[in-house]
């Protein structure tokens, strides 16, 4: 898997930070905080650089990977509930313990960066059968997801285990989704892939940010 980036050093408060950013591609990709969930929406490029990237942050655990994403529109006919906020998305090391107060600052810093190809192997993720989703539940268990919401961000945080293992479920947007319609011309609804935080189901992660991530494939993208 490979994608474009830039690569950012930004020093803020005598601290340097890594930031990884993708530069703007064929496919589209959006997220908005919907209050209740997150949702976030994909074409076939667009998902194509979503799991290279997220393939990246599990290799990167020095780095913040930024999806500057926020200008782009939902596909046309996405109703939301209320007045949905537009977000960009960072993935994060949770063993960076990066303060996201301080996102906005580094955000405005990061000028034109550095451009740069990444390659990640295709087969980063294990394979289905080789996750143990039994032992998410176990309390000594820590390589769960977490979100955060600042300056406009979306912040998934979690351990190389963590972005690998739900990586596999994000590359059936790659993988699966394309196809979904003709494997299944009667199905109603549409080919999606849920992400949650914490080993429990509950309706917020902190500060009353949604735990739930709904990414949803949209091969017939129209704007």
């Amino acid at each position: 898997m490979s994608t474009r980036v830039r690569i950012h050093h930004v020093r803020l408060d005598g601290d340097e930070f890594r930031v990884i950013r993708a530069d703007p591609a064929p496919g589209r990709l959006a997220l908005r905080d919907d209050r209740h969930w997150l949702s976030m929406y994909a074409d076939r490029d667009g998902a194509a650089q979503l799991v290279a990237l997220w393939a990246l942050a599990a290799r990167s655990a020095r780095s913040l990977v930024h999806l500057p994403i926020r200008a782009n529109p939902v596909p046309e006919g996405v109703v939301g509930d209320g007045e949905p906020v537009s977000l960009d998305m960072v993935l994060a090391h949770h063993s960076l313990q990066f303060p996201t107060a301080s996102w906005k600052r580094i955000r405005a810093r990061l000028g034109a960066g550095k451009p740069h190809t990444v390659t990640t192997p295709d087969q980063d993720f294990p394979d289905e059968t080789a996750i143990d989703h039994d032992r998410r539940h176990h309390r000594e268990y820590r390589d769960h997801l977490d979100f955060d919401i600042a300056a406009h961000t979306l912040f998934v945080v979690g351990s190389a285990t963590a972005f690998r293992e739900h990586g596999t479920a994000l590359r059936g947007l790659v993988d699966e989704a394309p196809s979904y319609a003709h494997r299944h011309p009667g199905a109603a609804g549409h080919f999606c892939v849920e992400l949650g935080t914490g080993p429990w189901p509950h309706a917020h992660a902190r500060r009353h940010v949604p735990a739930r991530l709904h990414i949803q494939y949209s091969g017939a993208w129209r704007l």
